[in-house]
């Protein structure tokens, strides 16, 4: 079984997410990042609408998009790297698909439930592999990361933007 204190090495860069997850196995980190989604604080979110702290930052609609796309692309990532396809893996531009997904039209419930069935089919891919699966590493567009480490990012991921929105976001509604 890997436990996010089992990485080793930590991937460079994505250690900023990894190290927000518990010690914990990476369906039991999935599996909590499930139970977050379904304690996210969506009246607030609503009251934020679309507020940003900074010209050219994201509304909480973009950030939690972003969470969706991002979630996507480490998923096909893990499992191409599973199957050993020894491509490199392509970076993504965040910024790019931010502004493409166009998140404003769609409602702040649809994109949580999107979210929630995103990690539930993580959780199940992960479940899937092997521990040799798990171990092999990818060339990506930051490094060498393994399965197992993506397995990692998804949830660190999603904490990391919950800690950007209660630092960031969450004063505008009392600065109003």
């Amino acid at each position: 079984m890997f436990t996010r204190s089992a990485l080793h090495p930590m991937p460079e860069y994505f250690d900023r997410y990894i190290n927000k997850c518990d010690d914990v196995s990476i369906t039991d980190a999935i599996q909590r990042s499930i139970e977050e989604v379904a304690n996210f604080p969506i009246a607030l979110w609503h009251k934020l609408g679309d507020l940003v702290y900074a010209p050219g930052k994201w509304t909480v609609k973009d950030m939690l998009q972003h969470l969706i796309d991002t979630e996507r692309v480490f998923m096909f990532r893990a499992l191409a790297t599973a199957r050993r396809d020894k491509q490199s893996m392509l970076s993504m531009e965040e910024d790019d698909y931010a502004r493409e997904a166009q998140a404003g039209h769609r409602s702040i419930e649809s994109l949580v439930d999107e979210l929630r069935a995103s990690h539930e089919s993580a959780k199940r891919m992960f479940e899937s592999f092997t521990p040799e699966m798990l171990s092999l590493n990818c060339n990506g567009f930051k490094g060498q990361y393994s399965v197992a480490s993506m397995g990692f990012i998804l949830p660190g991921h999603q904490r990391w933007h919950m800690e950007v929105l209660a630092e960031r976001y969450y004063p505008l509604i009392s600065s109003e």
